[in-house]
């Protein structure tokens, strides 16, 4: 009997693990991807010899990694994939010329805490990891490799018991002013949630696990380039038997007389069949491009979005020396910022950017005696409203002006204008033409408390038999090590069906009963707690 067959559509993080990971369950694989190399997003940018990562430039949640490696039979060392260590882990600096360098060494960051926070400082830093650090392994326990597929799947025993532990009705922010009265560690402990596009006054305080991941664990560089390790799961699942078709569109999916998945149709016109289709492309974009027209696909485009960015790829013909290996630099008006990007979809007068120099730390990077840089700019996603209008022209002269007076300013670096060789630049505009990605947001749909777990797109259409979906906008969520989670869940569903067919996926008969329970305890938790610190202690933490 022929083993079964699989299309995924798209080769980023999440489409190249699903597909190593079918193949070693016995699936006979294709991938197919519109553009002419892996990773998605998670890609390079080469100016001659300069080296750049196109998207994410650290490698967080370890664990993710390992895990994905280790279920496929291998490890990251066998796979030839060398991990740099980044130490400091970066180097934050504030408007007035302050910096701070974050590690995993508190040693290290105790005279900087208590310059900051008084002789008491590091009570509020371990206060914080003890809150943070249980963030992250309730959500690695009980979220990130499992499916939620309905309601009921939030009223587990284990996710119930923790939820007011990851404190979800709470902001990243408000949480990390219990532990931290400087403005400066209260901003240096929240920019974080920008990995996930959100705002930290927004964000649910649970995403303070990255903040953990990054202090507990550290912050790791694949030499070569992050898509490295993308590249080596690739290999294995070559070595599984995965064909991988490059610069191959998909128009649409094929549907059986039964409205069950059966392959795509590429845009040349060829069909592939298969057994199961999964999407890897972005899936808003999926619903209503690849897919027939409904109302819950039209929907999806009005969920909230996470934020773009305009990026500038720099090659300079020197070494740039006041620049770490990453480099936060922070607004002054933090909050009007966050604002400006995710409440009116504009960049700020003042922005927070992060400044990636991939050559001081892998010298591969850049030629000897030059440096290559990436600097990444939030900016708000594209927004069709007519009364606010987006001229992305005007807004990257703004952007890189902005980020050559402030890394100026700020480090005292001289002439980088008269030092670059060459830039180029990627807008809101560009990230969609190039990725299909719906508004031209980076990291998809977002990631507020309505928009997670069963609310969020399924990894299972709830219509289409034998299609399920991979990557930033359906669950877990954004990032690569989250991407790479998503390939698990979304596997085991594959497998899971595969043994025995579900039906009466869904639960609407409870959505009376559940969604009124969540919103008493949204209430209570948002306002409740309002009430309540006026009764405890001032500056207890809790």
């Amino acid at each position: 009997m022929a083993p079964p067959s699989a299309i995924v559509v798209g080769a980023g993080a999440g489409g190249i693990a699903t597909a190593a990971r079918l193949a070693k369950a016995g699936y006979k694989v294709t991938v197919v991807e519109k553009n002419s190399f892996l990773g998605g997003r998670c890609s390079l940018v080469h100016h001659d010899e300069f080296r750049f990562d196109q998207g994410p430039s650290l490698l967080l949640m370890p664990e993710c990694f390992q895990q994905t490696f280790e279920e496929l039979g291998t490890t990251p060392e066998k796979e030839n994939v060398k991990l740099l260590t980044c130490d400091p882990n970066y180097r934050i600096w504030f408007s007035d010329g302050d910096h701070l360098e974050m590690s995993t060494d508190i040693a290290k960051m105790k005279p900087q805490i208590e310059r900051l926070e008084g002789a008491n400082g590091l009570e509020g830093v371990f206060g914080f990891l003890k809150e943070s650090g249980a963030h992250y392994d309730l959500a690695m326990e009980h979220v990130l490799c499992k499916d939620f597929p309905n309601i009921f799947a939030m009223l587990r025993p284990g996710l119930v018991k923790s939820l007011l532990a990851l404190h979800p009705f709470e902001s990243m922010f408000s949480r990390v002013k219990r532990y931290f009265k400087s403005d400066k560690l209260r901003r240096a402990f929240t920019f974080a949630s920008m990995y996930l596009g959100m705002n930290p006054f927004e964000a649910p305080g649970t995403y303070s696990l990255l903040q953990y991941t990054e202090l507990a664990h550290g912050i790791l560089y694949p030499e070569g380039g992050f898509v490295k390790v993308l590249e080596a799961i690739a290999r294995v699942g070559e070595r599984l038997g995965v064909t991988f078709r490059l610069n191959t569109p998909v128009a649409s999916i094929l549907q059986a007389a039964d409205g069950s998945a059966r392959g795509v149709r590429l845009t040349s016109g060829e069909e592939l069949l298969a057994d199961v289709v999964v999407i890897n492309a972005d899936l808003v974009y999926a619903y209503n491009n690849l897919l027939p027209q409904t109302s819950y696909a039209k929907s999806l485009t009005k969920r909230k979005a996470s934020c773009s960015s305009i990026s500038f790829f720099w090659s300079f013909d020197r070494v740039i020396d006041e620049l770490s290996v990453h480099n936060i630099f922070l607004a002054e008006e933090y909050k009007e910022s966050f604002d400006s990007i995710f409440h009116r979809h504009q960049l700020p007068k003042d922005p927070s950017f992060y400044v990636n120099v991939p050559s001081r730390i892998d010298p591969t990077a850049a030629p000897t005696g030059k440096d290559s840089a990436v600097v990444l700019v939030p900016v708000g996603h594209i927004d069709d409203d007519p009364s606010n209008p987006q001229d992305w022209d005007v807004l990257v002269d703004r952007a890189r002006e902005a980020a050559f007076k402030t890394i100026e300013a700020r480090t005292g670096a001289k002439g980088l204008r008269e030092s670059i060789i060459r830039e180029t630049v990627e807008t809101p505009t560009s990230w969609k033409a190039k990725f299909n990605l719906d508004r031209g947001a980076i990291l998809g749909l977002s990631h507020s408390f309505f928009n997670v777990l069963s609310f969020r797109p399924q990894n299972r259409h709830s219509d289409i038999k034998g299609l399920y979906f991979v990557g930033a906008s359906t669950h877990p969520g954004a990032g690569v090590p989250v991407a790479l989670m998503s390939a698990k869940v979304t596997t085991d569903l594959i497998q899971k069906d595969a043994r025995k067919p579900t039906g009466g996926r869904s639960a609407w008969m409870v959505w009376w009963f559940v969604v009124p329970l969540l919103l008493a305890v949204f209430s209570f938790s948002k306002y409740g707690s309002v009430a309540w610190s006026r009764v405890l202690p001032l500056g207890a933490k809790h």
